[in-house]
Protein backbone atom coordinates (compact mmCIF):
# COMPACT_ATOMS: atom_id res chain seq x y z
CA UNK A 1 0.00 0.00 0.00
CA UNK A 2 1.41 3.40 -1.30
CA UNK A 3 1.44 6.17 1.46
CA UNK A 4 -1.54 7.76 -0.98
CA UNK A 5 -3.43 4.91 -0.55
CA UNK A 6 -2.56 4.46 3.24
CA UNK A 7 -3.36 8.50 3.09
CA UNK A 8 -7.02 7.87 1.78
CA UNK A 9 -7.94 5.12 4.18
CA UNK A 10 -7.41 6.99 7.03
CA UNK A 11 -9.58 9.93 5.46
CA UNK A 12 -12.60 7.92 4.41
CA UNK A 13 -14.42 8.59 8.04
CA UNK A 14 -14.25 11.89 8.12
CA UNK A 15 -15.26 11.89 4.29
CA UNK A 16 -18.13 9.58 4.99
CA UNK A 17 -19.69 11.40 7.95
CA UNK A 18 -19.18 14.48 5.27
CA UNK A 19 -20.92 12.73 2.93
CA UNK A 20 -24.06 11.84 5.53
CA UNK A 21 -23.97 15.15 6.30
CA UNK A 22 -24.67 17.02 2.61
CA UNK A 23 -27.41 13.99 2.37
CA UNK A 24 -29.27 14.50 5.56
CA UNK A 25 -30.15 17.92 4.37
CA UNK A 26 -31.26 17.30 1.06
CA UNK A 27 -32.76 13.58 1.73
CA UNK A 28 -35.09 15.78 3.81
CA UNK A 29 -35.47 18.39 1.78
CA UNK A 30 -36.20 16.04 -1.40
CA UNK A 31 -38.77 14.23 0.44
CA UNK A 32 -40.84 17.03 0.52
CA UNK A 33 -40.33 19.41 -2.14
CA UNK A 34 -42.75 19.89 -5.02
CA UNK A 35 -42.67 17.59 -8.20
CA UNK A 36 -39.53 15.67 -6.54
CA UNK A 37 -40.44 14.32 -3.33
CA UNK A 38 -44.41 13.28 -4.33
CA UNK A 39 -46.16 10.64 -2.50
CA UNK A 40 -47.03 8.78 -5.80
CA UNK A 41 -43.09 8.34 -6.43
CA UNK A 42 -41.92 4.98 -5.38
CA UNK A 43 -39.63 5.91 -2.12
CA UNK A 44 -36.83 4.25 -4.21
CA UNK A 45 -36.76 6.48 -6.69
CA UNK A 46 -37.01 9.68 -4.42
CA UNK A 47 -33.79 8.35 -2.59
CA UNK A 48 -31.99 7.77 -6.25
CA UNK A 49 -32.49 11.75 -6.86
CA UNK A 50 -31.53 12.31 -2.91
CA UNK A 51 -28.32 10.31 -3.90
CA UNK A 52 -27.63 11.80 -7.17
CA UNK A 53 -27.87 15.15 -5.82
CA UNK A 54 -25.62 14.36 -3.13
CA UNK A 55 -23.14 12.85 -5.44
CA UNK A 56 -23.16 16.83 -7.85
CA UNK A 57 -23.11 18.95 -4.62
CA UNK A 58 -20.81 17.29 -2.28
CA UNK A 59 -17.11 18.46 -4.46
CA UNK A 60 -19.01 21.89 -4.02
CA UNK A 61 -19.47 21.63 -0.46
CA UNK A 62 -16.69 20.23 0.66
CA UNK A 63 -14.62 23.01 1.50
CA UNK A 64 -17.52 24.82 3.93
CA UNK A 65 -17.77 20.93 5.62
CA UNK A 66 -16.86 20.39 8.98
CA UNK A 67 -14.66 17.93 10.34
CA UNK A 68 -16.34 14.52 12.18
CA UNK A 69 -16.38 15.65 15.90
CA UNK A 70 -14.97 12.77 18.11
CA UNK A 71 -18.03 12.30 20.26
CA UNK A 72 -21.36 10.13 18.92
CA UNK A 73 -23.69 12.40 20.45
CA UNK A 74 -22.15 15.18 18.39
CA UNK A 75 -22.36 13.18 15.23
CA UNK A 76 -26.04 12.41 16.06
CA UNK A 77 -26.56 15.72 16.63
CA UNK A 78 -25.83 17.23 13.52
CA UNK A 79 -27.17 14.93 11.28
CA UNK A 80 -30.37 15.92 12.89
CA UNK A 81 -29.89 19.58 12.63
CA UNK A 82 -28.90 18.66 8.90
CA UNK A 83 -32.22 16.19 8.41
CA UNK A 84 -34.38 19.22 10.51
CA UNK A 85 -32.77 21.84 8.25
CA UNK A 86 -33.92 19.94 5.47
CA UNK A 87 -36.95 18.94 6.37
CA UNK A 88 -38.39 22.57 6.91
CA UNK A 89 -36.64 23.64 3.36
CA UNK A 90 -39.16 21.00 1.66
CA UNK A 91 -42.15 21.74 3.89
CA UNK A 92 -42.11 25.50 3.37
CA UNK A 93 -41.97 24.90 -0.89
CA UNK A 94 -44.67 21.91 -0.06
CA UNK A 95 -46.85 24.43 2.03
CA UNK A 96 -46.51 26.64 -0.75
CA UNK A 97 -47.76 24.25 -3.88
CA UNK A 98 -50.25 22.74 -1.21
CA UNK A 99 -52.32 26.09 -1.93
CA UNK A 100 -53.82 24.11 -5.31
CA UNK A 101 -55.23 21.24 -3.32
CA UNK A 102 -56.71 22.93 -0.54
CA UNK A 103 -58.43 25.45 -3.25
CA UNK A 104 -59.92 22.20 -4.89
CA UNK A 105 -61.18 21.15 -1.59
CA UNK A 106 -63.13 24.87 -1.54
CA UNK A 107 -64.34 24.43 -4.55
CA UNK A 108 -65.38 20.88 -4.19
CA UNK A 109 -67.58 22.04 -0.88
CA UNK A 110 -68.84 24.89 -2.85
CA UNK A 111 -70.01 22.20 -5.82
CA UNK A 112 -71.06 19.38 -3.06
CA UNK A 113 -68.50 17.28 -3.98
CA UNK A 114 -67.59 16.75 -0.29
CA UNK A 115 -69.19 13.78 0.53
CA UNK A 116 -66.60 11.80 -2.52
CA UNK A 117 -64.27 10.65 0.27
CA UNK A 118 -60.69 9.79 -1.43
CA UNK A 119 -57.79 9.10 1.10
CA UNK A 120 -54.99 11.39 0.05
CA UNK A 121 -51.45 10.93 0.72
CA UNK A 122 -50.63 15.17 1.55
CA UNK A 123 -53.71 15.95 3.35
CA UNK A 124 -54.76 13.15 4.88
CA UNK A 125 -58.50 11.24 4.80
CA UNK A 126 -61.40 12.92 3.78
CA UNK A 127 -60.32 14.37 1.26
CA UNK A 128 -62.56 15.10 -1.78
CA UNK A 129 -61.75 13.29 -4.85
CA UNK A 130 -61.51 16.99 -6.73
CA UNK A 131 -59.52 18.36 -4.14
CA UNK A 132 -56.62 15.15 -4.71
CA UNK A 133 -57.12 15.94 -8.38
CA UNK A 134 -55.88 19.57 -7.86
CA UNK A 135 -52.67 17.93 -6.32
CA UNK A 136 -52.15 15.98 -9.04
CA UNK A 137 -51.95 19.09 -11.12
CA UNK A 138 -50.02 21.36 -9.15
CA UNK A 139 -47.18 18.26 -9.36
CA UNK A 140 -47.59 18.62 -12.97
CA UNK A 141 -48.00 22.50 -12.97
CA UNK A 142 -44.56 22.42 -11.57
CA UNK A 143 -42.63 20.21 -13.41
CA UNK A 144 -44.11 21.57 -16.47
CA UNK A 145 -43.07 25.28 -15.61
CA UNK A 146 -39.34 24.21 -14.29
CA UNK A 147 -40.75 25.86 -11.12
CA UNK A 148 -39.18 22.68 -9.45
CA UNK A 149 -35.61 24.50 -9.96
CA UNK A 150 -36.44 27.47 -7.42
CA UNK A 151 -36.44 24.83 -4.46
CA UNK A 152 -33.29 23.43 -5.32
CA UNK A 153 -31.58 26.36 -5.95
CA UNK A 154 -32.66 27.66 -2.38
CA UNK A 155 -31.48 24.31 -1.18
CA UNK A 156 -28.04 25.11 -2.80
CA UNK A 157 -27.90 28.61 -1.15
CA UNK A 158 -29.41 27.55 2.10
CA UNK A 159 -25.67 26.17 2.94
CA UNK A 160 -24.30 30.47 2.49
CA UNK A 161 -27.49 31.04 5.32
CA UNK A 162 -27.14 27.94 7.32
CA UNK A 163 -23.60 26.52 7.81
CA UNK A 164 -23.63 22.75 7.81
CA UNK A 165 -24.29 20.98 10.90
CA UNK A 166 -25.97 24.15 12.74
CA UNK A 167 -29.75 23.98 13.15
CA UNK A 168 -31.22 26.73 11.56
CA UNK A 169 -32.75 29.97 14.29
CA UNK A 170 -35.74 29.09 15.74
CA UNK A 171 -37.28 32.41 15.62
CA UNK A 172 -36.46 33.25 12.05
CA UNK A 173 -38.10 29.62 11.23
CA UNK A 174 -41.09 30.36 13.06
CA UNK A 175 -41.49 34.12 11.20
CA UNK A 176 -41.27 32.27 7.46
CA UNK A 177 -43.04 29.30 8.70
CA UNK A 178 -46.57 31.80 10.17
CA UNK A 179 -46.16 33.84 6.43
CA UNK A 180 -46.07 30.49 4.47
CA UNK A 181 -49.13 28.82 5.96
CA UNK A 182 -51.22 32.61 6.12
CA UNK A 183 -50.08 32.94 2.09
CA UNK A 184 -50.99 29.34 1.36
CA UNK A 185 -54.37 29.65 2.55
CA UNK A 186 -54.76 33.42 1.28
CA UNK A 187 -54.14 31.72 -2.31
CA UNK A 188 -56.02 28.99 -1.77
CA UNK A 189 -59.16 31.38 -1.13
CA UNK A 190 -58.29 33.38 -4.35
CA UNK A 191 -58.47 30.23 -6.15
CA UNK A 192 -62.15 29.26 -4.61
CA UNK A 193 -63.19 32.44 -4.59
CA UNK A 194 -65.34 32.43 -7.30
CA UNK A 195 -66.96 29.55 -6.36
CA UNK A 196 -67.47 30.37 -3.52
CA UNK A 197 -69.26 33.53 -4.71
CA UNK A 198 -71.07 31.80 -7.35
CA UNK A 199 -72.15 29.43 -4.28
CA UNK A 200 -73.57 32.08 -2.12
CA UNK A 201 -75.43 33.45 -4.97
CA UNK A 202 -77.02 30.17 -5.78
CA UNK A 203 -78.20 29.12 -2.16
CA UNK A 204 -79.84 32.62 -1.52
CA UNK A 205 -81.51 31.90 -4.86
CA UNK A 206 -82.46 28.03 -3.28
CA UNK A 207 -83.70 29.58 -0.48
CA UNK A 208 -86.19 31.91 -2.04
CA UNK A 209 -87.31 29.00 -4.19
CA UNK A 210 -87.69 26.61 -0.97
CA UNK A 211 -89.91 29.34 0.02
CA UNK A 212 -92.07 30.38 -2.67
CA UNK A 213 -92.27 26.03 -3.49
CA UNK A 214 -92.24 24.60 -0.41
CA UNK A 215 -93.68 21.27 -1.55
CA UNK A 216 -90.50 20.54 -3.65
CA UNK A 217 -87.29 18.88 -2.24
CA UNK A 218 -85.00 21.96 -3.53
CA UNK A 219 -82.03 20.53 -2.31
CA UNK A 220 -82.42 16.98 -4.27
CA UNK A 221 -83.54 18.82 -7.37
CA UNK A 222 -81.20 21.42 -7.43
CA UNK A 223 -78.08 19.21 -6.70
CA UNK A 224 -77.36 17.93 -10.26
CA UNK A 225 -77.79 21.64 -11.54
CA UNK A 226 -75.60 22.72 -8.69
CA UNK A 227 -72.75 19.95 -9.71
CA UNK A 228 -73.22 20.78 -13.82
CA UNK A 229 -73.06 24.66 -13.13
CA UNK A 230 -69.76 24.33 -11.10
CA UNK A 231 -67.65 22.27 -13.48
CA UNK A 232 -68.95 24.54 -16.58
CA UNK A 233 -67.44 27.69 -14.04
CA UNK A 234 -64.49 25.56 -13.87
CA UNK A 235 -63.80 24.14 -16.83
CA UNK A 236 -64.30 28.17 -18.58
CA UNK A 237 -61.74 29.21 -15.39
CA UNK A 238 -59.47 26.51 -15.41
CA UNK A 239 -56.82 28.16 -17.71
CA UNK A 240 -57.02 31.41 -15.68
CA UNK A 241 -56.62 29.76 -12.27
CA UNK A 242 -53.79 27.70 -13.71
CA UNK A 243 -52.01 30.67 -14.98
CA UNK A 244 -52.43 32.55 -11.73
CA UNK A 245 -51.76 29.61 -9.10
CA UNK A 246 -48.11 29.45 -11.48
CA UNK A 247 -47.23 33.08 -10.72
CA UNK A 248 -48.24 33.41 -7.06
CA UNK A 249 -46.13 30.23 -6.62
CA UNK A 250 -42.89 31.48 -8.47
CA UNK A 251 -43.80 34.88 -6.44
CA UNK A 252 -43.47 32.64 -2.97
CA UNK A 253 -40.71 30.58 -3.68
CA UNK A 254 -38.16 33.36 -4.84
CA UNK A 255 -39.24 34.58 -1.13
CA UNK A 256 -37.59 30.69 0.24
CA UNK A 257 -34.53 31.53 2.63
CA UNK A 258 -31.38 31.78 0.52
CA UNK A 259 -32.91 33.64 -2.45
CA UNK A 260 -32.69 36.90 -0.60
Amino acid sequence: MTAADAALVQALPALAFQVMLVLARIGGAVMLLPGLGEAALPPMVRAAIAVAFTALLFPLLLPSLPAAPSGVFQTFAMLGAELANGLWLGWLARLVVLSLSMGGEVIAAMLGLTNVLVPDAALGPGTPALGQLFGIAAAALVLASGLYAIPLTALVQSYHLIPPGNLLPAADSTRVAVQAVGASFALAVRIGGPFLLASIVWQIGLGLASRLVPQVPIYFVSLPGQILGGFVLLAGLAATLSALWVEQIRQGFSLLPGLH
